[in-house]
């Protein structure tokens, strides 16, 4: 439940359409509610303006499918994150509505409305290091934002990226998503005047340490504006780059909204 629809709900019943029990029903789950081994935060997205979203490791299924559950019927935008193929198909022949994206492996029903006056680009180093990029694109999308997908420009071939600078110079955040060595977030941050949100991957051979040798890389860049999310985690960025994207837009140069 939204801030707006609890204004809805609230309004509802100044005016007499809904009686305080049928108000307390739809109310009863808030702010948890308690499975027994989960605690839906049915308030985050009236705290947050973020829902609660599952994290489907470590999860055994039977627990995966009464979350989701729970959270089609308070009638919520879902979005499930590291969703195995197996799982995936056991979830979509209980609830056939979801959408699946394999390369992401994601989960979802809906979105949350669309937020912000601009968007967010998604770049990545190599087609390695697409599946993190996705979860991200997909989070982002997901929390009601426009998302550019700008893959495979790394710094072996810096022309590639020169190619795309207008696509992502545009963007209200970056996302650069980068394994081996992780310079381009450091290239990109020299590149744009707003917040680059840097996604180190496990991506690379023995002496990236899974991804270890592109987190430190990230964290020690001379690019100011650089910011860095743990390995691999795409969803983490995504959230921030959506929380920068609802608080400001970008306008081109005739003045109107991208």
């Amino acid at each position: 439940m939204t801030k707006d629809d609890l204004l809805k709900l609230l309004g509802k019943v100044a005016s007499g359409a809904v009686s305080p029990a049928g108000a307390a029903d739809k109310l009863k789950s808030l702010p948890f509610e308690d499975l027994g081994f989960a605690k839906l935060d049915h308030h985050r997205t009236i705290r947050r303006g973020i829902p609660e979203v599952i994290y489907a490791e470590g999860k055994s299924i039977e627990q995966l499918l009464g979350l989701i559950e729970h959270m089609l019927d308070g009638d919520m935008p879902l979005l499930v994150t590291r969703v195995s193929g197996d799982r995936a198909e056991t979830c979509l022949t209980r609830f056939p509505d979801l959408e699946y994206n394999k390369q992401a492996r994601t989960l979802s029903k809906g979105s949350m409305p669309p937020v912000g006056r601009g968007s967010i680009a998604v770049l990545t180093a190599g087609s390695s290091d697409a599946p993190v990029a996705e979860e991200a694109a997909v989070t982002a999308e997901f929390m009601g934002n426009r998302v550019d997908r700008i893959y495979d420009v790394g710094v072996a071939g810096l022309h590639r990226l020169a190619a795309a600078k207008e696509a992502f110079a545009r963007a209200s955040a970056v996302i650069v998503v980068a394994g081996m060595e992780g310079a381009l977030a450091s290239v990109v941050g020299g590149l744009v005047d707003v917040p680059v949100i840097g996604v180190p991957t496990s991506v690379g051979y023995g002496a990236s340490f899974g991804g270890v040798a592109a987190l430190l890389s990230m964290l020690n860049s001379c690019s100011g504006g650089v910011s860095v999310v743990n390995i691999d985690n795409g969803f983490g960025a995504a959230i921030v780059a959506a929380l920068i994207n609802r608080q400001t837009g970008r306008t081109d140069e005739s003045g109107s909204d991208q």
